[in-house]
């Protein structure tokens, strides 16, 4: 199907959609104008980020899912997907939740691991951007990672894989979300909402596991309840490794500290105050097994093929290149606090206050190229640069609305209209060496060396980024009744940004300094409509915005600074709808996302870049979770995505236009099955994934085949509030390209099998 037929299409299913909706409404309610629908209670406040005012007790009685009914939650509110307290029904987008129940049940240890069960995306570890994910056909910045509904910067520049241990919940708003968040988010949004404390009195809950590869976490959380109108919650974690991947010389330690207070002095005002606190480091950072020729492969595998000859070789599998004295590592804190106040007549107001610190540095060897046999190394052998990155990030974020739920015209009505302030610091040397800084070493028998500490190593770039970003919006959104079952949502955002950029080059004699000062000021929108066709199934039609940079705003080079934001659009129709006494929840969307203006060369002088490239995805996703019997339950999630470059030159004119991005496979596919033994209090769990196969590079000249893997766990409970698991990990030992690294000839290796025992409790 060609683009303009797909999106004439896309458009013409949501003008059905609404047009069918209208005539449905008007069929089932001619009297909605003068006998409105009774307005629920208006909400406790309707909030500018995911609710504290009542939140869901962190408690984890049992790991096996026991036949809950809509395990989709469709009637729960999504603070991700809106922020008038709509539900995951009444919102006209694909919306997703994972429970920290569900965490825990997948057996689901980090944030990359959590999002690879998100269906139609995949996750990788990239040492640059950890748990970077693919949604819809776009990666890297098109997707926004938040926490508790504040997005620091692009998710290249601070997202971290973090323990999953501190989140109540993940959300996850497919589609361009921009007039909730800003630039970005053309993909998509995963919000981390952090656990939060509650009213219900004291109680504990812990973890600890060890497994395969010397893994081993540690984990507790604890609510204590002062009075009936203050309480305290606190989680610590800790993960470590000698590798996830299982890889040489590649330890890996993570932290986290999340702590919060929640002062209720009445039924209409809560204030919440927070910190939390990450740290992570890994050791000679994985950046993928690198690709030999075939003729010196000791254990050739067929998993990838390329057009120059480049193969994995599997005798290669726990090899890692880095030098001695390689790392990545990030320390993050965030103090934050959160006002919910229930004001007369429907009226509310919520506040949100953020400040943000974080250290980062990705001190690596980058590339490892592949250099053909020679005298000195008959295996041939790999030709090394580093790079050491450091990253001083400081954010400050401020976001107050004021929302109302009434009746206006004998129609129920809800708005929320809000401003929001930020201001970002980031400072980032990043140094670069040549091939020739490094030793060259043997693939089967490294002698690695250490890492370069002299600055006069680093003559292939010695730079220091100095970016300031300062951002003012206003947003507002719309949620009007036209009847009981018929609902139309409006959103409307508008932001200025004024960007201070200077690029300093120690290389240059004397230093030289480059600056730009660009001011963006993006216009984003959504409008969308809900129908009930039956009390159990909803249609939903939604139109949508997005601006997106050109590149990471705060990294960008001085030349890209100079270009327009990328303009996104989306077109998405879908179907919601729980069955069967409520025992099965199914969920369907149809998409089509286009993005206008990214950087392209001029067909005339393809030394020149220019705006005007554009790409595209359409697809089709399907998510169901069913309670078949008291004892069996089944969850799948199926995403098919159709992406393509429609406009792309490279250097030196290459033609893209056509090509697949990379780590994009047209299909993913999950599924679980869980089965309770009778007379028994055993949980017996398997877990299917699948990615089809995907290339490493936009001259789809290197392809990845697709891989399968099984989980399974067995789950005791020893009480009523401490469970004992025993999980096994990729049991088949597939061998499998996960996701691509840089440079496109590097592949992660998927890890081997391994084996956990648990324990959870809760008093």
């Amino acid at each position: 199907m060609s683009y303009a037929r797909s999106v004439h299409f896309a458009h013409s299913s949501i003008s059905a959609a609404i047009l069918l909706a209208c005539i449905s409404a008007r069929a089932e309610d001619t009297q909605s104008t003068v006998a409105p629908p009774t307005p629920s209670p208006a909400p406790a406040a309707a909030p500018t980020a995911p609710s504290t005012t009542t939140p869901t007790p962190d408690r984890l009685d049992a790991v096996q899912v026991r036949g809950a009914r809509d395990r989709l939650s469709l009637d729960q509110p999504s603070g991700t997907a809106s922020r008038m307290n709509l539900s995951v029904r009444e919102t006209p987008a694909t919306v997703q939740t994972l429970t920290q129940e569900e965490i825990q049940f997948k057996g689901l240890r980090t944030a990359r691991e959590a999002f690879a069960e998100i269906p139609g995306a995949i996750a990788g570890n990239v040492p640059g951007n950890p748990a970077v994910v693919m949604m819809r056909g776009f990666s890297g910045s098109a997707v926004s990672i938040l926490q508790d509904g504040v997005r620091v910067s692009t998710s290249t520049v601070v997202q971290r894989d973090t323990n999953t241990w501190h989140f109540d919940r993940i959300e996850v708003i497919k589609g361009p979300a921009s007039v909730l968040f800003g630039e970005g988010a053309l993909a998509g949004a995963i919000n981390k909402v952090t656990r939060k404390p509650d009213l219900e009195g004291n109680h504990f809950d812990a973890l600890a596991s060890y497994g395969s590869f010397n893994t081993s976490t540690l984990a507790a959380g604890a609510n204590l309840q002062f009075s009936s109108t203050a309480a305290l919650r606190i989680d610590a974690s800790q993960l470590q490794s000698d590798s996830l991947y299982d890889v040489d010389n590649n330890k890996t330690r993570s932290r986290g500290l999340t702590t919060s207070l929640l002062v209720k002095p009445t039924a209409d005002l809560s204030v919440l105050l927070a910190v939390d606190h990450f740290a992570d480091r890994y050791d000679g950072t994985y950046q993928g097994l690198p690709l030999v020729q075939a003729a010196v492969a000791k254990d050739p595998s067929r998993i990838v093929r390329s057009a120059n000859g480049l193969i994995v070789d599997k005798a290669l599998r726990h090899k890692n290149y880095n030098p001695n004295g390689a790392y990545s590592d990030a320390e993050e804190t965030t103090l934050r606090s959160r006002i919910d106040w229930r004001l007369k007549d429907g009226w509310s107001w919520g506040t949100d206050l953020t400040g943000y610190t974080a250290n980062r540095a990705f001190v690596l060897s980058d590339t490892q190229t592949f250099v053909a046999p020679s005298a000195g190394f008959p295996n041939g052998s790999f030709a090394r640069t580093v790079q050491r990155f450091y990253h001083d990030h400081q954010f400050w974020n401020v976001r107050s609305a004021l929302s109302n739920d009434s009746v206006i015209g004998g129609l129920r009505n809800r708005m929320t209209a809000g401003l929001e302030f930020n201001h970002t610091d980031l400072s980032s040397l990043r140094q670069s060496s040549a091939a020739s800084a490094l030793s060259a070493v043997d693939p089967y028998q490294p002698v690695v060396g250490d890492f370069p500490t002299q600055n006069s190593a680093y003559t292939a770039g010695n730079v220091n980024f100095d970016s300031t970003l300062t951002g003012r919006s206003v947003f507002l959104e719309d949620a009007l009744n036209i009847s009981t079952r018929w609902l139309l949502v409006a959103g409307l955002r508008y932001d200025d940004m004024a960007l201070k950029r200077k690029v300093t080059n120690f290389n240059a004699k004397p230093n030289t300094a480059q600056t730009a000062e660009p001011r963006y000021h993006p216009l984003s929108w959504r409008l969308g409509s809900t129908f009930d066709v039956t009390p159990g199934t909803t249609l939903y039609a939604q139109l949508t915005s997005a601006a997106v940079p050109v590149s990471s705003m705060l990294l960008q080079s001085i030349v890209n600074a100079s270009f327009k934001l990328t303009k996104g659009r989306s077109a998405e129709v879908g179907f919601k709808s729980v069955v069967l006494d409520r025992r099965l929840s199914l969920t369907g969307s149809l998409y089509e996302i286009r993005q206008d203006d990214i950087l392209t060369r001029d067909p005339a002088n393809p030394s020149l870049t220019v705006q005007g490239g554009r790409q595209s995805s359409r697809g089709v996703e399907l998510n169901a979770a069913m309670t078949v019997t008291p004892a069996w339950t089944l969850g799948a999630g199926l995403g098919y995505v159709d992406a393509q470059y429609d406009q792309l030159i490279e250097a030196g004119g290459a033609v893209r236009t056509g090509n697949r991005p990379i780590n994009t496979p047209t299909t993913t596919a999950t599924a679980s099955l869980s089965y309770l033994v009778p007379g028994l209090p055993l949980t017996l769990s398997g877990f299917v994934r699948h990615a089809s196969g995907f290339f490493t590079d936009t001259a789809n000249s290197i392809h990845v085949d697709g891989h399968t893997t099984l989980d399974a766990s067995a789950a005791w409970a020893l009480s009523k509030g401490t469970t004992l698991t025993l999980r096994g990990r990729n049991l088949t030992n597939a061998f499998y390209g996960e996701y691509s690294s840089y440079p496109s000839t590097n592949v992660y290796i998927g890890a081997p099998r391994s084996v956990e025992v648990s324990l959870v409790t809760r008093f």
